[in-house]
């Protein structure tokens, strides 16, 4: 299991350093995530992506169930009052709250696409201003280390929080 740790740093230059100590830790590149100002961050520095920018992934989770239950009701619904000359079965009430989870991720899922991660908000304000938010994934094993080894090399690095769980496949 991962945790997420949130550090804000004043510029591109204190985040280059910090990538390279962070690789010569034995932090993977692919578990750190950058995110800048538009425009600002080299393109050879892993910058955040889509489902960490947005709030997606917790669109779609809220879709989902929503989904299922609007398509178990509406299967119940057609159980209860079948179609002339149809006989309904437990079948049909798994199969539209199947298909009702799908829509419902799908269209969550899509209103979810536009809007900026919740979970970045705090730290919008300083992106602006040029500072550099890093996002870094690490087993619960490390975080402690790594914790200390950021705070100890770079005092002007501020400790943004810890998600107590991360998703499995952002």
């Amino acid at each position: 299991m991962r945790r997420r740790l949130y550090f804000m740093l004043p510029d591109i230059p204190h985040a280059r350093a910090m990538l390279d100590e962070l690789l010569l830790a034995r932090v993977e590149e692919r578990h750190m995530h950058f995110c800048a100002k538009e425009g600002t961050l080299p393109a050879d520095m892993p910058e955040a992506n889509f489902l960490q920018q947005t709030d997606i992934i917790h669109g779609i989770g809220i879709g989902s169930i929503i989904g299922a239950v609007s398509g178990m009701i509406a299967g119940a619904l057609l159980m209860m009052f079948p179609p002339e000359g149809m006989e309904l079965r437990v079948a049909a009430l798994l199969v539209a709250a199947l298909c009702g989870a799908i829509f419902g991720s799908w269209a969550s899922g899509m209103a979810a696409a536009a809007i900026p991660s919740s979970r970045l908000a705090p730290f919008r304000d300083a992106i602006k201003a040029g500072q550099v938010l890093l996002i870094i994934d690490l087993p619960l094993r490390r975080v402690a280390e790594i914790e200390e080894l950021i705070l100890q090399r770079h005092p002007e690095v501020n400790f943004g929080g810890m998600e107590p769980h991360i998703p499995v496949f952002p």
